[in-house]
Parts: structure tokens; sequence; C-alpha cells
């Protein structure tokens, strides 16, 4: 099987993605499927420690940093993420094999990586998606096209080895492929307004299904701080756990020229004059998340020197990445209206637009427009151009441009995504913005289009 035809054999596989689950509805949600897939290739996923990540926003962003820190260490990490950018390969990474300079006491001095690792190679993946679908054989079961690329990853990460994989939740936690897992370490970022109808206790629903990744001797570090849902972490996760702005957080935050110089503190104390190259006060939030959980995974404070180095080396493709200068050019794949709005609030907070707002857009269908419009708060933009993700679920643009334009807002219907960029890139003067938002779909495109490589 060559990397086409993997692509094509994935393709075969239900793709649950496109029919996102809501928390609170259980029915016909099973790990059995998963369970069994793994059994047969030999259930990878106990030869390595995990740093298993849950949350409506930020659990990616958190998962490359706490990547970082691992790796700072001399670990060989694997990384699994989702949704991909621009290929498939990217969910799956690896830091590449270490090889570490030790001095007499045993402390390490100096780690290398002669196998600079990095995105899952194309001739790999596809002999790995030709052992799961054997392994769908010998298990008698049919899976679906994530719990293919799942096993394939906890596959590959045996195989490298690695030291310790920090695996994503796909959607939810407590029925996502990945929970084939025990977690050492366990994290939830935030419960927010994704993957709900909104019917009834739903914030409680969100965080009882990501609860779900607490396992028996699970740490878990929440970086939710909804005091009316600690009780259902805490009833999951007993007396092992770190709550953010209680065990740790942020003690000061300086915006800087391309970033933030920020002191964050945990249990073992504070840790001061860390440079965080990304942009929005959000991160600077992740970077706690990411540097407790972190310490959780090693049960002791990390060196300042180290967590300052890895912090140095931070970047975050399409999350809020300046791309562009005079206009200025953001892309930011946010999907929700927290992530929408933490999108401007960054925009307003870290630049001065002396021009107009240009904004590009395009959304999923089955998320509230108008919600995501008002959080963009799409009525200050100058020029919304309306564009369709690559996605069998797209809002068609024409249907987003009638919602914006009832809303008065002035409106351009470009549906192909790197045709509508390159409008808004043609129309802008230097002192305009154009923020690239509304879906990961059109990030990864407009990433493209404007000749950025794969992260």
């Amino acid at each position: 099987m060559d990397y086409d035809e993997a692509l094509a054999e994935l393709d075969r596989h239900l793709n649950l993605e496109k029919t996102p689950a809501v928390a609170g509805r259980v029915e016909g949600l099973s790990l059995d499927t998963m369970r069994a897939l793994c059994h047969a290739l030999g259930d990878p996923q106990v030869g390595y420690p995990v740093v298993h990540l849950t949350g409506t926003n930020g659990k990616g962003s958190v998962g490359a940093m706490v990547t970082l820190l691992l790796e700072e260490h001399g670990l060989s990490v694997g990384t699994y993420a989702s949704p991909h950018l621009q290929r498939v390969n990217e969910r799956l990474r690896w830091t590449g094999q270490r090889l570490l300079d030790v001095d007499r006491e045993g402390e390490v001095v100096a780690a290398r990586s002669p196998d600079p690792g990095g995105d899952v190679p194309d001739e790999v993946l596809a002999r790995l998606v030709g052992q799961v679908v054997d392994a769908e054989v010998v298990a008698g079961v049919r899976a679906s096209w994530f719990e293919v690329l799942t096993a394939a990853a906890l596959t590959w990460f045996a195989e490298v080895p690695v030291d310790a994989a920090v695996v994503e939740v796909g959607l939810l936690g407590r029925w996502d492929a990945t929970n084939v897992v025990d977690a050492e370490v366990a994290v939830v970022t935030s419960v927010g307004p994704d993957h709900t109808d909104f019917t009834g206790d739903w914030r409680r629903a969100i965080a009882e299904e990501k609860s779900g990744i607490v396992k028996p001797g699970s740490f878990l570090v929440l970086g939710e701080t909804d005091p009316a849902l600690q009780p259902v972490f805490a009833a999951a996760a007993g007396d092992r756990l770190w709550v953010r702005d209680d065990d740790f957080g942020v003690d000061a935050d300086r915006v800087a020229l391309g970033g933030h110089l920020v002191d964050l503190y945990t249990p073992g104390g504070v840790i001061p004059e860390i440079w965080l190259p990304v942009h929005g006060e959000h991160q600077v939030t992740n970077a706690a998340i990411a540097l407790a959980s972190a310490e959780a995974f090693f049960g002791r404070p990390l060196d300042e020197e180290v967590v300052r180095g890895a912090f140095s080396r931070l970047a975050l493709p399409g999350r809020f990445e300046v791309v562009e200068h005079a206009p200025l050019v953001v892309v930011d794949g946010a999907h929700n209206p927290d992530g929408c709005a933490t999108v401007m609030a960054t925009l307003d907070e870290e630049f001065d637009v002396a021009g107009r707002r240009i904004l590009v857009v395009g959304f999923l269908d089955g998320r509230d427009p108008d919600a995501l419009l008002e959080a963009l708060d799409a009525r200050r933009a100058d020029l919304l151009v309306a564009c369709s993700p690559d996605s069998p679920r797209a809002l068609p643009a024409e249907r987003l441009a009638e919602i914006t334009e009832s809303l008065d807002i002035p409106t351009a219907v470009v549906p192909d995504v790197a045709a509508a960029v390159d409008q808004a890139r043609t129309i802008a003067d230097p002192d305009d913005a154009i923020v690239v938002t509304g879906s990961l779909y059109v990030a990864g495109a407009a990433r493209a289009a404007l000749g950025l490589p794969p992260p």
C-alpha cells in the first residue's frame, strides 16, 4: 500500500469528524472497537506514559507546549493531534531519537537529536494504515476513519519507540478513540460551547464527558476555573488534582513585541521572565497549563532554564499566526464563539490597526453563525469576504452572505478560500488588517494559498 492508497483506504472508513457527537448523547458510543483493534495490534498504547489532553479550546496549543517541555528534558516524544491544517501527516509527530550527554552524577547536561523527527513520513503512514487495516480483519471489527488513524499513531509511537506520548482528544473525551490510553497526566483546558445542543445543563454534560479521560492513577491538571464544574472533576480525580488559579497560573504577563514575557507559578514555585513568542492572553494561560502538566508528569519542579528554552522555540501555526505585515494578515482556526472572541481580543489588545478591518470568514454548517459573527465583532468590519471551507459540512458562502448582509455587514462572496484570501490582499492597503478565520479548514487552505509549508 502506497501513500495515496493509504489515504484512499482511510476515506473508505466512516469519518465521524463530519458528524460530531453531542455531549450527553451517548447512544451507540463505545470503545469496544478501538480496544479490539489495539489488542490485535499488540496493545501498543501501554508501552509508554501518556499525557492525555481534552478541552473546548486550547488543547492543541497546550499539547504543543507540553511536547516542547518534555523534549527539552531529553525525552523522545510522540504527539497525536487533530484536526490537521494542510496534510493528515501533521496529526502524527515525533521529536526524533534523543542522544543524551550525562555527567558523572548521572544528570543530563545536554540532549541532541540525530534524527530530527517531524511529521510521520508518507511511506511510514502508508505502512501503518496497512497494518491497522489488517488488524481489523484479525479483530473482526470495522473501525472509523479516526479510529484507524489513532491506532496507527499509537502503533508508531511504540515502534519508534517514544519515551512519552502527548495525545489530544478528538471529540469530548469519554468515548473518544484516544481514550484507550491510561493517562499518567490528564489535562482539561476548558469547558465551553462546542459539541452541544445547549439543552439542559449542557456545561455539566460537557464536563462529565471530558472527565472521562481521568483514569485510576491519573493526575488531573484542570484549566477550567468554573467552581460549579469542579466537583465533576474532583469526583474523577480525587486529591490527584491541580486547579488553575489555585495551584498554578500566571503571576505576571507583560505584552512585548512579538509575544509575551510572563511569570508562571506552580506548586513548585515561580518561574519568572519566560519568553512566549506567540500572541494572545489565552496562550499565556495555555502556557501555565502546559507547565503544570509537565511538572505533574515528572513529579517535580522543572529547571528554569529548561523551561525558558522550551518555550522560546514555540510556534503555533494557524493559531493567531501573523503571516504578513503591511497589510497585517492573521490566520486563526477559531471555530467556536470563545475562540472567535479571543481572536478579536488579541487583535485589539496587541495590534494598533490604523486602517480597515477585513475579515475572511468561512464556517461549518451546524454552528451558530450569528453567535460566531457576534464573537468576531463582525459589525465593526469594513468588509467581510464570505468563503466556504473545503468540507462536506461547509456552510455555503452564499448562505453566510445572506446572514451578514442582514446584519448590514459589507460582504463579498468568494467561495474558494484561496481566492477569498487573494481578493482581501488585493484590495487591502498597508495599514489594513486581514483576519482569516472561522474554521481550521479555512486556516489550512489559507496557509496553503499563502505558500506556507505544512506545520
